[in-house]
């Protein structure tokens, strides 16, 4: 198959299903280590960029600790990965979001079909009565949140509770997007786990084979390319008018705190009306450039005040963004709203 007959409507499994890995090795071994002394701790922080594979490792280590209970069966402690096989029962029940040791806390959709921005309180207070119960499965309880970024306040604090007394047996695997700003008191609470961007070759094993586009086909190596190692990026990127979109918005985005109306105009007309795949090529876009000045004010120690504008920025396009995306809403305004905070954040 090739890119361009993909272009439209371009998405990885989910990490549930997704039973291969590609780069992390550092990172599994860490937690297949921890599980087979023993003493693995009851939390982990798996930070990194968006779409390197934090959730897929997440539910690769779920799905071991749920098919092997003990940690010091020969089978574990001869391991050399957390590769469970696909025909496993409870690999088939994890993909199936049915297996009852495993829950997962991540956004809904709400009474109206909508999906909502946060991750609630009482979704998270599910953990209470899941971590209670002994009647669904024995063994190990395993929780994961997708992300922890997306917890609202009360909802993260109702976490941190059960954070603090962890039953037996518990194992929660947070992931999340920006771990630096996780609250200090979770962070407290957990190992962190950092995950790097993938290297350019793993983007395009990975994004060949979630799409089935040839691994050759030159398309995919410029998209993964332009991914800076994420494969969520590069299957965003993939095709030419998505691709096409991301410089443009990257060129407009370079002239910061200049900004030109005209061009404005011209790029919300691009990203049309309903088209979900330039929408997510310009949010990317957007969310790359926001990283890249907040990581190089912080390694220049800039000043505080730019970074916590930045920072609120990205926080206020995101949410603009997901509104855009979810209520079908006019894209042109998202462009002049996002363009003006940026503009005067920079100047």
């Amino acid at each position: 198959m090739s890119a361009r007959k993909v272009e439209q409507e371009i998405a990885a499994p989910h990490p549930r299903a997704t039973m291969e890995l590609f780069g992390h090795r550092e990172a599994e071994m860490a937690l297949l280590d921890a599980y087979r002394s023993g003493r693995i701790p009851h939390a982990w922080l798996i930070g990194g960029a968006r779409g390197i594979g934090k959730a897929t490792l997440a539910y690769r280590m779920a799905r071991f600790v749920l098919a092997y209970r003990n940690p010091l069966l020969p089978s574990v402690q001869r391991a050399e990965s957390l590769a469970v096989d696909p025909s496993d029962p409870v690999a088939r029940q994890v993909a199936a979001g049915s297996h009852g040791g495993l829950l997962t806390l991540e956004r809904s959709l709400n009474d109206k079909g909508v999906m909502r921005t946060v991750i609630t309180v009482d979704e998270t207070r599910e953990t209470i009565s899941f971590f209670g119960s002994t009647a669904a499965v024995e063994g190990w309880r395993v929780c994961i949140v997708d992300t922890v970024d997306e917890l609202n306040p009360n909802a993260a604090n109702a976490l941190l509770k059960i954070l603090e007394e962890p039953p037996q047996q518990s194992l929660f695997l947070l992931v999340s997007h920006a771990p630096g700003r996780v609250l200090t008191t979770l962070q407290s609470r957990c190992r962190r786990l950092p995950l790097r961007p993938l290297a350019t070759a793993d983007v395009i094993r990975a994004a060949a084979l979630a799409t089935g586009v040839a691994a050759d086909d030159p398309a995919l190596a410029e998209a993964a390319q332009a991914g800076e190692g994420s494969v969520a990026r590069a299957l965003t990127l993939l095709g030419d008018d998505a691709l096409k979109l991301h410089q443009r918005t990257a060129a407009l985005l370079a002239r910061l705190p200049q900004v030109d109306p005209r061009e404005l105009h011209a790029l919300g007309d691009a990203l049309g009306t309903s088209d979900r795949v330039a929408l997510a090529a310009f949010v990317d876009s957007v969310d790359r450039w926001i990283g890249d000045r907040i990581r190089a004010d912080q390694d220049a120690n800039a000043n505080l005040p730019r970074l916590a504008r930045l920072a609120e920025v990205w926080e206020k396009t995101v949410r603009a963004a997901r509104d855009t995306q979810d209520y079908n809403l006019e894209r042109k305004p998202l462009v002049f709203s996002v363009f003006g905070m940026l503009a005067e954040a920079t100047r």
